[in-house]
């Protein structure tokens, strides 16, 4: 079958520690440790591919045993993927500290991930492509020329600028049909294009914002779609015909981490499901996302077809 939804993006090793408080600089707590595959792509392709759309993954890795491991893991889940080896690279890898509440920090080293090229994406996977997606953990002028190309091949580009970064671009979001930051990422979206000595907004006061305010600041980015995930106030959805805000489902929450990545593959996986309808897809992916913060783990934690349908039903 033909791949309905690709994910282009960054395979990354999570190598996690959960412990009841973050150390403070220069302090030692224990804690319990974790290992498994993740990466803002591979989550999301994981999590798409789980939630019942055809799903390829597009990543570079290196020659090494994470590799090896993340090569493993994709046929345990018959889900298809493309591994571009990098020799002179490591396969990328994530530190992440989670607390006893649930919330991370995490660092990444992006390793083979920031030397995946064009030229390694084949267009003809693009062509055959309902969805397409993209983050940051990728060499940026490669993320924008996949987009390009999946835009031209007709399919709908939808791009997660997580992480943010210094060298971002922000005319890539001209390739972007659907954009889907979280409320940092959203706020530094809008401070990029602020004009000088204008007040900065900040991640906090996003949520504050009236859902007019809101609607136009996203309206002012020139994206047609624009989703913003809230975390527990739910996904504020901007349309061209106006706002909607889908309230957060309420669940008991394990680890948070990964929880954007399972928005952004279940909401590609209900486009497919839904017919491109925006607002059922972005139910759809909220479902997931909440799903997926009731387990430990990323790619683990990402919520199986028959678990959203039970979860929905309830």
């Amino acid at each position: 079958m033909q791949p309905q939804v690709v994910v282009v993006g960054s395979f990354v090793q999570d190598l996690t520690w959960k412990c009841a408080a973050f150390p403070h600089a220069g302090e030692t707590v224990v804690g319990t440790f974790f290992t498994g595959p993740g990466g803002k792509g591979s989550n999301q392709a994981v999590a798409a591919g789980r939630a019942g759309a055809s799903t390829l993954f597009i990543g570079a890795v290196g020659r090494d045993a994470f590799a090896a491991d993340a090569k493993k893991f994709y046929r345990a889940e018959g889900i298809a993927a493309r591994f571009i080896e990098k020799p002179p690279h490591a396969t990328g890898t994530a530190a992440i500290l989670v607390n006893a509440s649930g919330q991370n920090e995490i660092i990444v080293a992006l390793g083979a991930n920031a030397a995946l090229r064009p030229a390694d994406v084949p267009v003809a996977a693009l062509r055959s492509a309902l969805v397409v997606v993209t983050q940051h953990e990728n060499d940026l002028r490669s993320v924008a020329a996949v987009l390009s190309a999946a835009r031209r091949a007709g399919a709908v580009t939808i791009h997660n600028p997580a992480p943010m970064r210094a060298d971002f671009d922000p005319a890539l979001l001209r390739h972007v049909d659907i954009l889907i930051p979280n409320e940092s990422e959203f706020a530094a979206l809008i401070n990029l294009r602020a004009a000088r000595g204008a007040k900065k907004l900040s991640a906090a006061r996003v949520a504050m914002l009236p859902a007019a305010t809101l609607h136009a600041l996203c309206r002012s980015l020139g994206v047609t779609h624009v989703l913003i995930t809230l975390g527990a106030k739910g996904v504020f959805v901007s349309r061209p015909d106006g706002p909607t805000l889908i309230p957060s489902h309420r669940v008991n929450v394990v680890d948070t981490t990964g929880a954007g990545d399972a928005f952004c593959g279940g909401f590609a996986a209900g486009l497919v499901k839904f017919n491109g309808d925006l607002l059922a897809a972005a139910r759809f992916g909220n479902a997931v996302a909440a799903l997926s913060v009731t387990k430990f783990g990323t790619a683990p934690s990402m919520p199986t077809e028959k678990e959203i349908a039970r979860f929905l039903k309830r």
